[in-house]
């Protein structure tokens, strides 16, 4: 028996504080690149390793640190990935080098995989039922909070600080959440450890896996969608995920039950959320084109519109997760689909440039169906599994989503570049002239068509999984 149950509320409040330090950090140091270019006296082609190491290092180990919260308790990855994050960020303030910079920013990752790994079964273990939805759809909107916050932090830092301090900054927040999770969820059920061995070599596998395939995507635009390099490192990847399958299926203890994906309410949620992150990044990633060439937007100004969509996921996601809490998921998480669906037709629909009026409407539409599908999928997603392996699924909910950025960007890229090079006789979008814009439009169009079948597709699983099932 336990010695206490911390309030949900406390829970809630530590959970929330990681998870906007993890995605703030994801964020912030975009705006910074230029700097740290300069300052570190490098070339962009390394500089975007600062970036790119995290996000692999996030997606490669978060499946592993589920499962191992899973064996020795929420509590015990929390605390030691908070504290790792910490001591990172330290590093990562006092890299003498970009070498350095980018090993501290690894080992950042594997600190926020680890955070992120077990944050969304804290609060399913530490909520009701019946206020899930609700719950979880406010974590949505304390990850977007941080996500839409960070260019802004970043750039005020920059302005009135050192680069450092963009760095620096997570070291009290990290210290505090690390002391306050590792006193309040001791004892708890956060605290609980099963007597399970870990699967080092199922670990292994599905980290390098993840690690080969983000790594081709990630660069499929520079290095070229069929060259040699993201053909290997793809063929590598799937690879790699044939063997992890084939050995998960043979272990008694494996890092991710097969079984889970057995149940099609686990199933297709997951793949309907891959589908969802990859629609709205062929939004996400051309709309700052779109506006800053053919309509001639500043650079602060293609900032600012790109917001808006964002700027619904602070409003909606808790109405909506209570809206499912008492109505269900199924409904709202097909309409949220299609309804970004309809918003992507609708962006891509124009054949020359527009006012503003319409494209803001239309970004706010997508924004809000994507506030609309997440609170109830994620609770469906959490809800659908025992308690012993919730750590797992909280780690499958975030893979799911990087998964889904990154394929965005790469078909979003694809598919632009095909078109346009095909129809302009460039190769690539180096330069623009008005004389381009033709071939840019039709391309943008095509691009955003792709990412509103996408969509679609993501509504179509989302009805396909069929009603809610009690939770376990």
């Amino acid at each position: 028996m336990k010695e206490h149950s911390p309030g949900k509320w406390t829970v809630f409040a530590l959970v929330t504080t990681g998870s906007f330090m993890s995605t703030l950090d994801s964020s912030i140091v975009n705006v910074a690149l230029p700097t740290l270019m300069g300052r570190l006296n490098t070339t962009m082609v390394t500089i975007e390793w600062v970036v790119l190491i995290y996000l692999i290092a996030f997606t490669s180990l978060i499946l592993s640190f589920g499962r191992l919260s899973d064996i020795v308790g929420r509590r015990m990855v929390l605390v030691g990935g908070h504290g790792l994050f910490t001591l990172s960020s330290l590093l990562c303030a006092l890299s003498p080098s970009v070498g350095a910079l980018i090993a501290a920013r690894a080992l950042q990752g594997t600190g926020a995989a680890m955070i992120m790994s077990c944050s969304q079964a804290l609060i399913v273990d530490a909520f009701p039922e019946n206020e899930r939805g609700k719950a979880l759809g406010s974590i949505a909107t304390v990850v977007a909070a941080g996500l839409t916050s960070g260019p802004a932090v970043g750039g005020f830092i920059l302005t009135h600080f050192s680069w450092r301090m963009i760095f620096a900054v997570n070291i009290p927040v990290g210290l505090t959440v690390a002391v306050l999770a590792a006193r309040i969820l001791k004892g708890s059920e956060a605290d609980t450890r099963r007597d399970e061995p870990f699967d080092l070599p199922g670990g292994l596998l599905i980290a390098l896996s993840c690690g080969a395939l983000f790594t081709g995507l990630t660069h499929a635009h520079a290095w070229g969608y069929t060259s040699f390099r993201v053909l290997g490192l793809t063929g590598t990847a799937i690879a790699l995920a044939l063997v992890f399958v084939a050995h998960e299926n043979r272990t008694a203890h494996p890092v991710m039950d097969p079984s889970l994906f057995k149940e099609r309410i686990f199933r297709l949620p997951v793949l309907s959320a891959i589908t969802l992150y990859t629609a709205l990044f062929t939004m996400v990633f051309l709309m700052p084109f779109y506006l800053l060439f053919p309509m001639g937007y500043s650079e602060a100004q293609v900032g600012t519109v790109m917001t808006i969509p964002f700027a619904l996921l602070f409003v909606v996601p808790p109405f909506s997760g209570a809206l499912a809490d008492r109505m269900g998921s199924r409904i709202l998480c097909v309409l949220g689909m299609g309804i970004l669906s309809l918003a992507l037709a609708l962006l891509a629909w124009p054949t020359e440039v527009t006012a503003f009026p319409p494209i803001a409407f239309k970004l706010a539409l997508a924004g809000f169906g994507v506030a609309l599908f997440l609170p109830p999928n994620n609770t469906t997603i959490m809800s659908s599994v025992p308690a012993p392996r919730r750590g797992v699924a909280s780690s499958v909910v975030g893979a799911a989503r990087n998964l889904g950025m990154v394929t965005g960007v790469a078909l979003a890229g694809a598919v632009f570049n095909h078109t346009y090079t095909a129809l302009s006789g460039a190769n690539g979008l180096s330069t623009y002239t008005q004389a381009l814009q033709g071939p840019f439009l039709t391309a943008f169009r095509y691009a955003l068509f792709c990412g509103a079948a996408t969509a679609a597709l993501g509504s179509l699983l989302a009805w396909l999984r069929g009603p809610d099932t009690p939770a376990r």
